[in-house]
């Protein structure tokens, strides 16, 4: 069993996100929704973009770190998109047991964070055509992560939905890949559970 903190798109804490922790809660993980928005929620992305330019990354970024003090270490940190990026900033300023990455992957430079922590193992997940998916970031995050030895799992899925697991977004939204992005990850938990041999493959 795994204590996460998951954090939302840029959208907010949409079906997707509570979807989400109720599929892990049944894995009998404990699950804790960082929603940074006070219950806000956008169906525009420009919008919401919007808000977040209005709040300021940096803020975000600190409110996230606040909102998991009382999580123990070795947590697991999750999220979708520009949630991310808050759980790639979480795990350079906590001790964390792995993250877990939707739709987003943010270079550690565009966070003001030099070095990935050593042994924090990341499974990263994105659609293959995502028009917001950036390979040129995604490759420097990899790298950003073997550089200190970090196992990566990178997986891709056909279709072009950015939120692509999210069901309230019949646009994006692919059942399949979604089940699939689940499997993957509740394995991936598993074996950070199990403290097994690190991953290190990329499909």
């Amino acid at each position: 069993m795994a204590s996460i903190a998951l954090f939302h798109s840029v959208l907010g804490v949409r079906p997707g996100v509570t979807d989400a922790a109720d599929r892990l809660r049944t894995a009998d993980h404990d699950v804790l929704v960082v929603d940074q928005y006070d219950g806000r929620v956008f169906d525009d992305y420009e919008e919401a973009g919007a808000h977040v330019d209005w709040v300021g990354f940096p803020a975000l970024m600190q409110a996230a770190v606040d909102a998991v003090a009382g999580l123990p270490d070795g947590m697991v940190v999750a999220g979708f998109s520009n949630g991310a990026g808050m759980a790639e900033y979480v795990a350079t300023q906590r001790a964390c047991g792995g993250a877990l990455l939707v739709a987003g992957a943010l270079p550690l430079a565009v966070l003001g964070v030099e070095a990935w922590p050593a042994g924090v193992p990341v499974q990263v997940h994105h659609a293959e055509d995502d028009p917001k998916h950036s390979a040129e970031w995604l490759d420097a995050f990899v790298s950003d992560v073997r550089r200190v030895g970090g196992a990566v799992e990178v997986f891709s899925y056909p279709g072009s939905g950015h939120l692509f697991s999210d069901p309230s977004l019949p646009a994006e939204y692919d059942a399949e890949a979604a089940e699939l992005l689940w499997q993957r990850a509740l394995t991936f938990l598993d074996v950070i559970g199990e403290a097994s041999s690190p991953l290190e493959r990329e499909h």
